[in-house]
């Protein structure tokens, strides 16, 4: 009996490509001693070492840059400098600092562009820090964050268990199944995570809406759709249309009340349901996934997705919005910096992960959608999105059909 091929030890053994004997020239000439010396005295090459001193630099100090930002938010510097530029012994007596104290944080945040100096000894908003006053969703993540760095501290630590932390605590439905009947203090937890969707989802509904047209469609089946601040704003935004939501039942229940302040009960009709165990409600002719796949392994993707395909009439189309990774080729360019972020904030949150627009594309050909495409969108930081429509064609018998990568 044939043994079967290790595609890892084949790939060791493999001849090295151009761009593999290319790297590794450039790395030895990157730890060559006389390197950094000489390039610093050629003016033609000063300032490729000076940015790569810069780009390490941030690295290392990044934990204190997202802890000055932290301590801004606390003590509410953003709002409170919004309203009036005030002076350090303004914002001492305000905030109860000491003012030798504070003004460590102040020098620090108008290094980072979030604040700036004013005339009169005064400090106000920078430009980094005008988003940060109008924008709540952007504080309480800011807040929420700090979980992450909290179960990060010893990395090494983390990933050797890296669901156990505060993150997770806080994610249950991410790495545990929620049941249907849940304590007090569990549906607190769906209460808070909740409200955080919703006050975070701002821009990435911001996205959608200004990428992708609704009029063809009729009705829109909004899937994990947390307390509906994705369908209350595409409602004003199309007012011809129709909506379902479906949500485990705590999260609908919250949900309910907002719609019924927006007066949209006669628009949307709830379908309290878990997408593990339930089939999506059908007569929806467009089925959105925002923020939801990359919460979850490819198995429950996969799941979710044949599901949608299942419940939607032929020629619907499903939407897919969500963070998603880099392609390889683009890894090293500042846009991918973002990347890191999440790869470690879906780590801790669950079994979760980032996936690029083509694991995406492929995962939606299997569950059965053609023509799946991505739409060109603004600011993809927020969210990249991806479309497929439901033909006559079969779906894929399984993911080893098509390559993944």
């Amino acid at each position: 009996m044939s043994q079967p091929l290790d595609l890892a030890a084949l790939q060791a053994h493999a001849a090295p490509t151009f761009k593999d004997a290319w790297q590794a020239r450039l790395e030895r000439w990157y730890a060559h001693p006389g390197l950094y010396r000489w390039s610093l005295g050629n003016p033609l090459t000063r300032w490729l070492t000076r940015r790569r001193t810069r780009q390490l630099f941030d690295l290392m100090a990044g934990f204190v840059h997202s802890q000055v930002l932290l301590g801004c938010v606390r003590l509410d510097l953003f709002r409170a400098l919004h309203q009036a530029p005030a002076s350090l012994t303004d914002l001492a007596r305000r905030t109860g600092l000491a003012p030798a104290v504070l003004q460590r944080l102040l020098l620090s945040a108008v290094a980072l562009g979030l604040l700036e100096r004013r005339s009169q000894g005064r400090f106000g908003l920078g430009p980094l820090g005008v988003p940060l006053a109008q924008h709540e969703g952007i504080a309480q993540m800011i807040e929420h964050n700090h979980l992450l760095y909290q179960d990060m501290q010893d990395p090494v630590q983390f990933l050797n268990n890296a669901w156990s932390g505060g993150m997770a605590e806080y994610w249950p439905y991410a790495h545990e199944k929620p049941a249907v009947v849940m304590p007090v203090e569990q549906v607190d937890k769906f209460t808070r995570y909740s409200q955080l969707m919703a006050a975070s989802q701002g821009f990435v509904v911001q996205e959608i809406l200004s990428s992708y047209f609704f009029d063809e469609h009729r009705c829109v089946l909004d899937v994990g759709a947390g307390k509906g601040r994705f369908v209350s704003e595409l409602a004003a935004h199309a007012p011809h249309l129709q909506f379902k939501m479906f949500d485990l039942p705590p999260v609908l229940a919250l949900a309910r009340e907002s719609l019924q302040a927006k007066g949209l009960t006669e628009r949307v009709s709830l379908h309290p349901g878990s997408f593990l165990d339930d089939p999506l409600p059908e007569g929806a002719d467009l089925i959105t996934l925002v923020r939801v796949a990359h919460d979850h392994p490819d198995a429950v993707v996969r799941q979710i997705l044949q599901k949608a395909h299942a419940a939607l009439p032929v020629g619907g189309v499903l939407l897919l919005a969500e963070p998603m990774a880099q392609p390889d080729e683009e890894a090293g360019q500042p846009e991918a910096s973002v990347d890191a972020y999440f790869h470690f904030y879906l780590l801790a949150m669950g079994a979760g992960r980032l996936r690029t627009p083509q694991e995406l594309q492929t995962m939606m050909q299997v569950a059965g959608f053609t023509h799946v495409e991505l739409v060109p969108n603004a600011m993809p930081i927020h969210a990249r999105i991806l479309v497929g429509r439901k033909s006559q064609c079969l779906p894929l018998e399984s993911s080893n059909d098509v390559n993944l990568h």
